[in-house]
């Protein structure tokens, strides 16, 4: 009995408040309403701010819709909203009351829409107001006390508009602000006074503007600031101490600028800072003191700049960086030996796309840490044999594209964590000096990632075959060490055009070392007469025979106890002239064979005729 009685009371209950619970879950049908009071309205059949909405709505987000006008009462009867937000809907006019009736908000949102002018102090009513965002708009001014009694706002996004030059005033008694951004817009000028009364502003954003100068003192009260984006403007020079206030700043940009120079102590008192740019700019040249303490620092770029060479100094007080990108310099030639002296953590160095010839031995010996290293894209034309010899945690390294013609044999040995090494590109002569290296990257296919495009680019009979697939065998004419011979002297040795004849022999007595181009002179034969064992002009060789120098090696060949060599001349023009021959007389040889084809063709066309002819006159 009492169980029925309570079911029977929670009925009645339930019942009596179906109309309130119906009338406050109301909702326009192109609104999407959720119990939390947020409530989504799209569509272009708006034209003003829906009246059927819950009573409870606290945010309504009304985005690409047709409502070109706020008017005095759109906002009427929305005493619990807090958060209003009307986007992409070519709004052009606010009237001057339309917020009288909605003190209460907390967030304005009125993005990309096509407000040119705004009333003056139309958000003056707003008191609690926290968030203005008025980005992507025409705006070209704003009036003196367009944020008078606003002292509560914490965000002001004034981002792509049309702004030129902003009253000295205009945000004055912002106390509280901590962001402004007034990025992508006009603004040529900016007054030392602009920001004084921002004392709290964590977040400043100036970036695509054309702006030429910064006035001095223009920052001085911006203690708390962490963040502060100048690229993309047109500023050419720095006061001396412009940024000294900056204590607690954690992330400049001066990027895409027109500075070519910068004052001694620029970056001074900034010892927050963790990430610095000064990239792409037309810097001529960098004062010795330029870096103050920057212990936290992780990230500096550097790079698309004029600069010839940098201070060897200049990454000294960065001790914790870890990401350096130094490249895109297309005139910088060479780094001071101790550049990277003081960087124990760093991690990744980029110095791609400069015009370095020449590094410093153990240039990187400091870099204990360092994981990625990039060299591609420079002129270096050889590299000492300890570059890289405290690299033991290096994991990808990028030669590429460099003059680079050899590299000794164990420069990468105590690279034990290497992964990804990158060589093509570079004019490899694959010659005895690259016997080692090419050994070193048969037994590290896996490592060199680009090993199929690492190719010979002399001499001319190893043109375009991959360094990797030559094996030791290739180099064993490199061996040689001393020629033993018993001839007395250099009349002795054979005429340029005889066949070289190479026998075994007993040692003699007496033992000569051959100048190169000597040998190179006794090597140099082309005839194919048969050897005349008896020619007193013989010249025995022992051991194994090599040429370090001199014309490239063709072919040999044994016959009864004889070693025949032949050999190509090294002048690449008579060489030229010989293939050019060859192929003209390949042409006018199948010239021939299709003439001689023609000339049966027709030769059995005139046959079958004359035998028509023949059997037409029999009848």
């Amino acid at each position: 009995m009492a169980s029925y009685f309570r079911g029977t009371l929670w009925m009645i209950f339930i019942l009596s408040m179906l109309p309130l619970l119906t009338c406050d879950m109301s909702c326009n049908s192109s609104c999407l309403c959720n119990s939390n009071g947020v409530v989504k309205c799209d569509g272009y059949i708006i034209t003003d701010i829906p009246k059927e909405l819950p009573r409870h709505t606290y945010t309504l987000l009304l985005n690409d819709t047709n409502m070109n006008i706020i008017n005095e009462q759109s906002l009427s009867d929305r005493e619990l909203l807090l958060r209003f937000s009307l986007t992409h809907s070519h709004l052009h006019t606010i009237h001057p009351l339309a917020f009288h009736v909605a003190p209460q908000l907390k967030s304005v949102k009125l993005s990309f829409n096509d407000l040119s002018t705004l009333p003056a102090r139309v958000f003056s009513p707003l008191t609690a107001l926290e968030e203005i965002y008025l980005d992507g708009n025409k705006l070209e001014t704003l009036a003196p006390d367009m944020f008078e009694g606003l002292e509560g706002l914490l965000v002001l996004d004034l981002t792509r508009n049309k702004l030129t030059n902003p009253a000295s005033d205009i945000f004055d008694g912002l106390t509280n602000l901590t962001i402004l951004n007034l990025g992508r817009n006009y603004i040529k000028k900016l007054s030392p006074t602009t920001f004084h009364s921002l004392t709290k502003l964590r977040l400043l954003r100036i970036y695509n503007n054309e702006l030429e100068e910064l006035e001095e003192g223009i920052f001085d009260t911006l203690v708390n600031l962490e963040e502060l984006n100048l690229h993309q403007n047109q500023i050419k020079s720095l006061p001396t101490q412009v940024f000294w206030s900056l204590e607690n700043l954690k992330n400049l940009t001066l990027s895409s600028n027109q500075l070519q120079a910068l004052p001694q102590k620029t970056f001074y008192n900034m010892p927050k800072l963790s990430k610095l740019t000064i990239y792409k700019n037309p810097l001529l040249s960098l004062p010795d003191e330029l870096m103050g303490h920057m212990p936290d620092i992780t990230e500096f770029y550097l790079f698309s700049t004029n600069l010839v060479t940098v201070p060897g100094n200049v990454f000294a007080n960065m001790s914790g960086l870890l990401l350096l990108n130094l490249h895109l310099n297309d005139k910088l030639k060479e780094l001071p030996l101790d550049l990277f002296c003081c960087l124990p953590n760093l991690q990744k160095l980029s110095l791609r796309n400069n015009n370095i010839e020449l590094l410093q031995p153990k240039i990187f010996s400091s870099l204990t840490t360092l994981r990625i290293l990039l060299l591609n894209d420079n002129k270096l034309k050889n590299l000492p044999e300890d570059i890289f010899e405290n690299l033991t945690g290096i994991v990808a390294i990028d030669l590429r594209n460099n003059n680079l013609m050899t590299l000794p044999g164990d420069i990468f040995l105590s690279n034990t964590h290497l992964k990804d090494l990158t060589l093509s590109e570079n004019p490899w002569d694959c010659t005895c000096g690259i016997r080692d290296i090419a050994r070193w990257i048969r037994y590290n296919e896996q490592v060199v990632l680009d090993r199929d495009n690492v190719e010979c680019h002399s001499p001319v009979y190893q043109l375009l075959r991959r360094v990797g697939s030559l094996s030791d065998e290739d180099f064993n004419y490199c061996n040689a060490k001393t020629f033993k011979t018993s001839f007395a002297t250099q009349t002795n040795l054979p005429e340029p055009t005889q066949t070289l004849h190479v026998t075994s022999t007993s040692p003699p007595v007496a033992s000569t070392t051959f100048d190169p181009t000597t040998l190179a002179a006794v090597l140099h034969t082309e005839s194919t007469t048969q050897p005349d064992e008896t020619h007193p002009t013989s010249l025995p060789f022992h051991d194994i025979l090599v040429l370090e120098h001199g014309p490239e090696y063709v072919h040999h060949s044994h016959h009864k106890g004889w070693v025949y060599v032949w050999f190509l001349p090294s002048n690449t023009a008579l060489i030229g002239v010989f293939m050019f021959g060859y192929i003209l007389l390949l042409a006018t040889g199948f010239l021939l064979i299709l003439a001689a084809i023609f000339g049966m063709y027709r030769l059995s066309v005139s046959m079958d005729k004359l035998k028509t002819e023949c059997a037409q006159t029999e009848e």
